[in-house]
């Protein structure tokens, strides 16, 4: 018996210098497949394991982490969640134990907060001379290394992955100012005894995708327009940032509205390539001929009503959405002259997709409501959001929310 305690002197001292050695690659920050590599030569060269399986749960799949010794996209016949997912503790298992694959002699979970993180399978054990398996001796060894390196790993992921969050919280809030500087400020729109525009802003995330604006292009004559771009999200935002620098750029009082959307169209598909479209409603009002013009691109149509006549209107009148094709083909202008006290109401796709109890929308009904009596804009405005809890937490709300408003007196 004492002539065996320089071997197994010698075994410790193998198992304490080789985790060691991994935990000092650890705290150098090595990269995962370093580690790997190293956690590798320890199984096979020193511990002789000829197959070596590693899967690992990245956050949102079960991956092939390892393949050693195992034949080419062999590990690709194991499915995790039906033939390792039984396994609660270590197991020898048979080669009938997992379908699909060849045969391992022992699997180890690696647990994290009592969920399953990975599974390590090793097989093509080599026996000592005395017939005694290396890994049965030293099993609680190969655990306790195989937890410490895909431990380690995990934390470099999460470590990856709340950087990764950091850096997209950040480029998220430069991408809410970025967006509030290109929206005007309520107090700052056009109040006069000729028009008065207003507009209500509400963001379902903090970066949306609606835009709003109002230029003044001459003396006699306003432009405005809302917009939608498809999605949501920093991509979202940089292509609207794109599109109010072109808009502001290309719309002058003398350029003809259908030359505009078809610049305005070709813009978009340069920036976007075909990968995202924005709906669009653009008008110039011309307050010494009380002319308005339009053209509705996609967009929800906008309800106009005259507060003498009573009358509702949809300004329908337009072409597709900018982005949609590389050539719009027919562009249709609309124009109206407006003879009385008129309200104009334009909106986003949030507001008339909200939901009612049944899960029903309310389409335009609650704007008609709001819309058609005697209040001023900014009032018909207020009454729908206090009308559909806009403020108030209304649940229903899963897009943004936009509303641009403009009486014409």
């Amino acid at each position: 018996m004492p002539g065996n305690i320089p071997e197994r002197l010698k075994i410790s001292t193998f198992k304490l210098n080789s985790l060691l050695a991994i935990t000092q690659a650890i705290n150098e920050n090595l990269p995962q497949e370093e580690l790997l590599k190293r956690y590798e030569k320890l199984l096979k060269e020193d511990l002789n394991i000829g197959k070596i399986l590693i899967f690992m749960f990245d956050g949102t799949s079960w991956i092939c982490l390892l393949s050693s010794g195992v034949k080419e996209k062999r590990s690709l016949d194991i499915n995790v969640e039906n033939d390792l997912m039984k396994y609660l503790e270590i197991t020898f298992v048979t080669s009938k134990s997992i379908s699909n694959a060849e045969p391992f002699d022992i699997v180890i979970p690696v647990f994290n907060n009592n969920k399953p993180l990975a599974y390590v399978l090793i097989g093509d054990i080599e026996e000592e001379g005395e017939g005694v398996s290396p890994t049965i001796k030293h099993l609680h060894f190969i655990q306790t290394l195989s937890n410490i390196i895909i431990v380690a790993i995990e934390n470099m992921r999460l470590f990856q992955e709340s950087l990764r969050q950091i850096a997209m919280k950040k480029e998220m809030e430069l991408a809410s100012r970025m967006q509030s500087m290109l929206i005007p400020k309520i107090q700052d729109l056009p109040k006069n005894d000729k028009y008065w525009i207003t507009a209500f802003y509400h963001p379902h995330l903090d970066v949306g995708g609606d835009y709003y604006d109002v230029i003044n292009l001459s003396d006699e004559e306003v432009g405005f327009c809302i917009a939608d771009v498809s999605g949501k999200g920093i991509s979202a935002a940089l292509l609207m940032s794109n599109f109010q620098a072109n808009l502001r750029a290309l719309f002058t009082s003398e350029i003809p509205l259908p030359v505009l959307a078809g610049k305005l169209n070709d813009c978009v598909m340069k920036s976007a390539n075909g990968e995202k479209f924005i709906t669009l409603f653009i008008a110039k009002y011309n307050y010494l001929k009380k002319e308005l013009e339009y053209i509705n691109a996609g967009h929800n149509p906008p309800i106009l009503y005259t507060t003498v006549s009573k009358k509702l209107f949809f300004l329908k009148e337009g072409c597709v959405g900018m982005g949609m094709l590389e050539e719009i083909p027919i562009v249709k202008k609309g124009h109206i002259k407006l003879k009385e006290t008129t309200k104009l109401l334009c909106y986003t796709d949030g507001l008339v997709e909200l939901m009612d109890a049944k899960e029903v929308e309310f389409g335009t009904s609650v704007i008609e409501r709001h819309i058609s009596n005697t209040l001023n804009i900014k009032e018909s405005i207020d009454s729908i959001i206090a009308d559909q809890h806009i403020l108030s937490g209304n649940k229903a709300i899963f897009d943004d929310i936009t509303i641009l408003g403009v009486e014409f007196y």
